[in-house]
């Protein structure tokens, strides 16, 4: 919990660091006469029947973007956000997503008030509106709790 939030920090520091070389980079090109910041793209070069995809790193985890084209037009769109893949139930394999792995071994002191569990699936600041549900070992439910992301207050 405590090393996603630090990792997040460190990041940030990094490209505030990074900025500002870019912005110096951009100055001096402007200042030679270079006003371009990007280059045209042809849609001419596009078939009309294509496919694509782009990844990303983004701030909470992996992005992914895929796109079908037919006779010119988009049939298919989909993008997969991290808060997608952090919190996805186990794959064929049976392995665990990210949040459920994460949880395995944390102790919770109170299990009416699990804040061990809210901490660490607000550590990978969640982009959705989600629960908790705390059951024992033997599957009875012990509560449910409302967990409050940056994105849906």
């Amino acid at each position: 919990t405590v090393g996603r939030t630090a990792a997040r920090a460190i990041e940030t520091e990094l490209m505030a660091d990074a900025m500002v070389e870019w912005t110096d980079e951009l100055a001096k090109n402007v200042a030679m006469g270079d006003l371009s910041t990007w280059t045209e793209f042809d849609f001419d070069v596009v078939s009309k029947d294509a496919k694509g995809y782009g990844l990303a790193e983004a701030p909470r985890g992996a992005l992914g973007h895929w796109v079908r084209i037919k006779d010119g037009k988009v049939v298919n769109y989909q993008a997969v956000v991290p808060s997608t893949w952090n919190a996805a139930p186990r794959d064929y394999k049976n392995r665990m997503g990210a949040y459920e792995a994460s949880l395995i071994g944390t102790k919770v002191a109170k299990p009416d008030e699990p804040l061990e569990i809210l901490r660490t699936i607000h550590s990978f600041d969640p982009c959705i509106a989600c629960a908790v549900h705390i059951v024992d070992t033997k599957g009875k439910s012990l509560g449910e709790f409302k967990v409050n992301t940056s994105c849906s207050i």
